[in-house]
């Protein structure tokens, strides 16, 4: 009866239909990693157009929640093995639709490939204010992805906590 009931299961589950699948990408094209982003509910009627935006720079596995009311948080988080290039992408999708960037989220808090915007799934103590001077230093051209890395890893340092400075809504 039990192994009846799994087999059950297992066809039930491997006959749904998958949701959020991925649209198909050239066989040259490494995806991007998982893209999640909060945006203010005053963007909704823009989706279809945000996610072709996402997309056009490489951010093909976006997931979309919307706030319902208030303006998200300025944060931005990236995972290690963020190319610099996904990464600019992301600050500059992040600015466009939240306005600017003022925190960081450290990216040992990310799997390797993990792109979050405007996250509320975390408290200040791991929220590290960063100045438009440091910022635009993260957004230098010149920057490999290890180099990036490496002042985006000084702009969080592990052992020590982040300023406080309150958040920016």
């Amino acid at each position: 009866m039990i192994k009846g009931l799994h087999a059950l299961c297992l066809a039930i589950v491997l006959s749904m239909p998958t949701v959020g699948t991925l649209a198909a990408q050239p066989d040259n094209v490494a995806s991007s990693g998982r893209v999640e982003v909060v945006l203010a509910n005053e963007h909704r009627k823009d989706l279809q157009e945000i996610k072709k935006e996402f997309a056009e720079a490489g951010l093909t596995n976006l997931h979309v929640q919307f706030m319902k009311v208030g303006k998200p948080p300025t944060n931005i988080g990236l995972g290690s093995s963020v190319t610099t290039e996904w990464a600019r992408a992301a600050i500059r999708m992040a600015k466009k639709y939240n306005r600017e960037v003022t925190i960081l989220l450290p990216e040992r808090l990310f799997p390797d490939h993990y792109v979050a915007i405007a996250s509320s799934s975390f408290d200040d103590s791991v929220e590290y204010p960063v100045s438009a001077e440091q910022f635009r230093e993260l957004e230098n051209p010149a920057l490999t992805t290890e180099q990036f890395h490496a002042l985006y890893r000084r702009l969080t340092p592990a052992d020590q906590p982040p300023v406080k400075k309150g958040r920016v809504f």
